[in-house]
């Protein structure tokens, strides 16, 4: 089924859901069009930590990307940046994992997944991703996701997801990551 974006063959740079001719379907997040009303910058600050950071809305050659930049420090109990976005509308239970075209300083990042059963600030499922300072497309599939409590299911199902985020985590570190499309497939 595509949806009415894909129908009245709109831009999919706003966070959408389109229908392959596999039946493969995914969000795609290309920065364009105002993704700041979408994607919000959250530091460990909200529990005491002391890392700093931010997230800009950038072009090159035409194309959008964010850029997450900062100083992870585990002082205080704390260690991430991150910038996150809540999914507008369920996935499909078929959907395998997240997509994303990605580059930054040579470094390991994750993605962090809340779904209904995250209730708790510190529930969430990670999965880690490497960048060079190329663009590559990154697949995970949900099966890489690891929880992060016992109290979690072993992996996250892809009809629970509620939000997605990009993290810098866990270590002290300068973090610089670029993510020029995300999504879902």
């Amino acid at each position: 089924m595509k949806t009415l974006a894909a129908a009245l063959g709109l831009c999919l740079s706003l966070c959408c859901f389109a229908t392959t001719a596999f039946g493969e379907q995914e969000m795609l997040e290309t920065f364009d069009n105002d993704p700041q009303s979408r994607w919000e910058f959250l530091a460990d600050t909200v529990m005491g930590g002391v890392s700093t950071g931010q997230v800009r809305f950038e072009k090159e050659n035409g194309a959008g990307y964010a850029r997450l930049t900062g100083n992870v420090s585990t002082e205080n109990r704390g260690g991430f940046i991150q910038f996150r976005t809540e999914l507008d509308a369920k996935l499909s239970d078929d959907t395998k994992g997240v997509r994303l075209v990605t580059r930054g300083n040579d470094q390991t990042y994750f993605i962090h997944l809340r779904t209904g059963g995250t209730v708790l600030p510190w529930q969430f499922y990670q999965a880690s991703f490497e960048v060079t300072s190329q663009w590559t497309e990154v697949r995970i599939p949900f099966s890489a996701f690891k929880a992060s409590g016992r109290m979690l299911r072993s992996e996250p199902r892809a009809g629970s997801i509620k939000s997605l985020g990009v993290v810098a985590y866990g270590r002290d570190h300068q973090a610089q990551v670029d993510v020029q499309e995300i999504g879902f497939y």
